[in-house]
């Protein structure tokens, strides 16, 4: 199962050409390595990306919306896939999305499409963008897909930039 998870994260670095961070200016410092942390008696799979209330967060890459959600954990969630449905992108606990986001919307990468909040089950005096990348299976299921650590791709798309 590893040597899958590291497969499928040299897979996402290698779309790291067509790649934007999800907050604009983010810098290496902001960063740090959850993804193996234990939330709620679970594996986080994510990086929380700390900020102010309603700092504009960017589509990663060109693609699509394949579902925007609300939910008990990660309150105003969007999950984008790319333009080959081989990844999904999931940005949770937004404070909104961007004015017209809507289902089914193509996207291309920089465009702002939420902001930073503190819905679902984040502390409301914590901001965050909670981000994850997936792998999409054969179904191409927007709550399925096998996670990325999303840390070393966004360390390594800061350190081309």
């Amino acid at each position: 199962m590893r040597a899958l998870a590291l497969l499928f994260a040299a897979l996402a670095l290698a779309q790291m050409d067509d790649m934007v961070p999800p907050i604009r200016g983010l810098n290496p410092s902001q960063l740090h390595d959850s993804f193996n942390e234990e939330h709620g008696g679970h594996r986080h799979e994510a990086i929380d990306i700390m900020g102010e209330r309603g700092t504009p967060i960017q589509a990663v890459v060109d693609g699509t919306i394949a579902k925007l959600f609300h939910s008990k954990p990660g309150g105003l969630t969007i999950y984008e896939f790319d333009r080959a449905d081989d990844f999904c992108y999931y940005y949770a606990h937004l404070d909104r999305y961007a004015d017209g986001l809507q289902d089914g919307s193509r996207v291309l990468r920089g465009e702002i499409i939420g902001y930073t909040g503190s819905t679902g089950n984040a502390d409301p005096a914590a901001p965050h963008l909670h981000f994850e990348i997936h792998r999409l299976g054969p179904d191409k299921h927007w709550w399925q897909g096998t996670p990325i650590n999303p840390y070393p791709v966004l360390m390594r798309l800061l350190e081309q930039q």
